[in-house]
């Protein structure tokens, strides 16, 4: 990877301190490896998500790579072998961080902390957003809070004027579609999702592979997101469905029926829409009943954890996803 990624990433943070030289990661975990960032950064950019923006090796990587391998008709071998290292190096300009200046715009709330776990204290809430300005800049740049504390060491203010490094999830274009609501496409600016997307003619959720693969007309696989899907309490409904359509900033109708690990006595309630809600930004209705593919309040967790059946992305990559589909895109899941 440092080959011709790591010349650049040196480039790029040779001015940004402790972390940039590799200050050791909180946890316990290694320091962020920004050859490792580089490639991250360019597979998000292409739409082959590597899950969270994080600088290290992992299983949503390792899915990554092997997608954009797929997709350039090369060995899936899910490393920066020598033939991916070529693969990715026309897009080796495109920085792995950005130092930006945050200002008032990108701050602006709704902030509600605490957020209750309980649903019937949830829907009391005027809405689900984020709980603090660190929270809306880690999703707005395709990762975590945690993430962002590693890429600038030291306390400073989350205030206007403030400069912050941030990993380089700039979209290449944000001209969305003309019809789409106001706070639709609020989203999709807060989010950074690239607005120059291709259209799905159809969607493969694979369960052993823990993604969701998206393919052209063609059937070529243009893009691919690390997905979380079924349980065994709730198994990922094998067959071929369609999408209904999309359910943007959506409320969500919480039926203790429907939810085995539901607390014992529960009511149903309807839960405010919020990035921090239960189905994240969007929901895709699926033409099998009680199931969406939609997104999360927990974006590090996609890939390692259970659901109660649906298909759960990032934010980032179900908006994404959601302007590549159309109701009546057919979606198979399989094994």
């Amino acid at each position: 990877m440092r080959k011709f990624l790591g010349f650049a990433a040196c480039l790029a943070c040779a001015s940004l301190g402790p972390a940039a030289s590799g200050q050791a990661g909180t946890s316990g975990r290694p320091p962020i490896d920004y050859s490792i960032l580089h490639a991250q950064v360019i597979l998000d950019h292409l739409g082959f998500s590597p899950g969270i923006l994080d600088g290290r090796e992992g299983q949503s990587l390792t899915a990554a790579l092997k997608g954009f391998q797929i997709s350039r008709g090369m060995p899936a071998s899910g490393k920066l072998d020598p033939a991916t290292l070529r693969a990715l190096a026309p897009y080796a300009s495109l920085r792995p961080v950005r130092k930006l200046t945050l200002d008032a715009d990108t701050l602006k709330g709704p902030y509600v902390n605490p957020i209750p776990r309980d649903p019937e204290k949830q829907a009391k809430l005027p809405s689900l957003a984020y709980t603090r300005p660190l929270e809306k800049l880690a999703e707005m740049f395709h990762t975590t809070p945690e993430i962002l504390v590693e890429l600038n060491p030291g306390s400073r203010a989350i205030r206007p004027g403030a400069e912050f490094v941030f990993p380089n999830a700039l979209p290449a274009s944000r001209d969305y579609p003309a019809d789409i609501k106001p706070e639709w496409r609020q989203t999709l600016n807060d989010l950074n999702v690239e607005a120059k997307v291709p259209e799905a003619d159809h969607v493969v959720v694979d369960k052993s592979e823990k993604v969701l693969k998206v393919f052209d007309k063609q059937n070529r696989l243009v893009a691919q997101f690390s997905a979380t899907m079924g349980s065994e309490h709730d198994p990922l409904p094998i067959g071929t469905w369609k999408i209904n359509g999309a359910d943007t900033n959506p409320k969500f109708h919480y039926n203790p029926k429907l939810f085995w690990d539901a607390k014992k006595g529960s009511d149903p309630a309807m839960l405010p829409p919020g990035p921090n809600g239960p189905v994240g930004v969007v929901w895709l209705d699926l033409s099998k009943e009680h199931y969406g593919i939609h997104g999360t309040p927990e974006p590090q967790t996609i890939g390692r954890t259970e659901s109660h059946g649906c298909i759960r992305l990032t934010n980032w990559d179900a908006a994404r996803l959601a302007l590549m589909v159309k109701p009546g895109t057919e979606a198979v899941f399989q094994e």
